[in-house]
């Protein structure tokens, strides 16, 4: 019987850049993660297949090609505070944390915010500060916010969100209610207009109102 070959980091990070990803800081974070720390036991081995994987409550983590472009889309810096709707594992989060200043990440079911805030403070990670709440309402008492970035599917661009921004402030957000039919978008805040640039079709879960006490 043919066995099987392991899929490892190296083989990930050809594939990420094949695929158009091009920022050298955004790669070197992606290779010094450990994105097995973020997943089941039982899916280790997947951990670095360019594919979703399932997590707790109904949620994903992310293939690696999503996190990775969608952080190069956001020009992150390490002087910018950014918010992230949507901690789920807690994965993005981490990548976010090695390239900038602060990260303030909102997730509405308790049980993976909790996961992910001892997981994190477990690898010494200071930078990201947790919110159990409707993460389409965002942050408000830690705006205005240099990045926005979304890792779950509205069916319109959240206005208080946009409300968040600094000037020049970029958001990234898939947006769509279908499934096959979710747009990754790119929205640049200009004075008290924005400009949106579609970025390639994506699949997310829904942005869901409210919050999970589980």
């Amino acid at each position: 019987m043919k066995k099987i070959k392991r899929f490892g980091k190296f083989d990930l990070l050809l594939d990420l850049k094949k695929q158009g990803v091009s920022d050298i800081d955004v790669l070197n974070v992606i290779e010094d993660v450990d994105r097995s720390l973020f997943i089941d036991t039982n899916l280790k081995e997947k951990s670095n297949l360019n594919v979703a994987l399932p997590i707790e409550c109904g949620q994903t983590i992310s293939q690696p090609l999503i996190v990775a472009y969608m952080t190069q889309v956001l020009e992150i810096n390490k002087r910018m505070r950014v918010l992230e709707i949507g901690t789920g594992s807690g994965y993005q989060s981490c990548v976010l944390s090695k390239l900038s200043r602060f990260v303030y990440t909102i997730e509405r079911h308790s049980l993976l915010q909790k996961k992910a805030k001892n997981l994190l403070h477990n690898l010494s990670i200071n930078n990201v500060f947790f919110k159990h709440a409707d993460g389409g309402l965002g942050w408000s008492e830690q705006a205005p916010f240099d990045r926005i970035i979304v890792t779950a599917s509205a069916p319109e661009i959240p206005t208080k969100l946009l409300s968040q921004l600094v000037d020049d402030g970029i958001m990234v957000i898939p947006v769509g209610e279908d499934n096959d039919n979710q747009v990754l978008k790119k929205i640049i805040k200009k004075g008290d207009s924005f400009i949106v640039k579609n970025i390639m079709n994506v699949r997310f879960v829904p942005l869901l109102e409210g919050k999970v006490e589980y």
